[in-house]
């Protein structure tokens, strides 16, 4: 997540040269691409941890740090 980043709440996902853009609220990409694999560990990932997410953009929002949300297991 960025600080001056616009709606709707998003986080920014890096896998090797690949970027994608994906909506917290369904999941959606929104932007860029990720390879099949990555998009799966991905959205796994998101979906665990949606309101830790959620709350990330609303803190993001207010110009708040961020708490850090835990990797995929």
């Amino acid at each position: 997540m960025f600080y001056d980043d616009h709606d709707p709440p998003h986080f920014h996902a890096k896998y090797g040269e690949y970027k994608a853009s994906i909506d917290i609220n369904d999941f959606a990409i929104l932007a860029g691409t990720l390879p099949a694999r990555a998009v799966g560990l991905v959205m796994e990932w998101a979906m665990l941890h949606k309101k830790e997410l959620l709350h990330n953009w609303k803190l993001v929002k207010d110009g708040k740090t961020l708490l850090p949300i835990e990797p995929l297991q």
